[in-house]
């Protein structure tokens, strides 16, 4: 069956199955529920209120931790009585001061400026969800949400410098930082709201607060 759509925001209406490819027609749920793949079985979308506050809450909590995991030193070195201090801008910026260009942009982008973009856009479309605000530049958020989320590479840093921790402690003394703590609940939360807060359940709030709200 060949399918007429009148303008590009109808596909708005439509969604796709992740697990079988189905496309669906997305249908109006009650609060608290959620809209599974008719032929799978899959999950397609929830619809929750209450996510506005808790993906707030959750988004500047991470951001915060994410700040301190930046400012502070992640592990102190004490080797034969010389002691360095590793920060994560200090890997960073040592990286392209031995001509490790492509590497040190590499994780420019995959550890610091992903991650924070992650949580500034979380922050700014939960913020105009609230203030019921922002529907197109809510809709072009979650569009460059889409995109920057797969190459969020914070956790794979984390458990590098766990294989670092183990390698290291032959060699000299480690004292661990207060942003190795930081880190760690930063890469948590990261997580939490990349795999549990999915883009289509935020982009089922927005229809419900800002779309319905422009109808009225």
């Amino acid at each position: 069956m060949i399918m007429k759509l009148e303008n590009e925001n109808d596909l708005d209406n439509f969604i796709i199955c992740h697990k079988c490819f189905t496309l669906h027609e997305e249908v109006a749920i009650a609060d608290g529920s959620k809209a599974c793949c008719r032929k799978c079985g899959y999950i397609l979308y929830r619809y929750d209120s209450k996510l506005i506050d808790y993906g707030l809450a959750l988004s500047f909590t991470g951001l915060i931790f994410f700040i301190i995991a930046n400012f502070f030193p992640v592990l102190k070195i004490d080797i034969l009585g010389s002691e360095q201090f590793i920060t994560i801008p200090k890997t960073i910026f040592s990286l392209f001061e031995n001509q490790f260009y492509i590497v040190g942009l590499i994780c420019l982008f995959f550890i610091f400026i992903f991650p924070l973009m992650i949580f500034l856009i979380n922050i700014m479309i939960f913020s105009m969800l609230k203030l019921q605000r922002g529907t197109k530049l809510t809709k072009e958020l979650l569009i460059i949400l889409s995109h920057i989320i797969p190459w969020s590479m914070a956790d794979i840093f984390f458990i590098s410098i766990l294989v670092a921790l183990v390698k290291l402690i032959s060699f000299g003394q480690i004292h661990i930082g207060i942003s190795f703590w930081a880190l760690m609940v930063f890469v948590l939360i990261d997580i939490y709201i990349t795999k549990n807060i999915h883009i289509s359940e935020i982009w089922m709030l927005r229809k419900k607060v800002l779309l319905s709200k422009d109808k009225d």
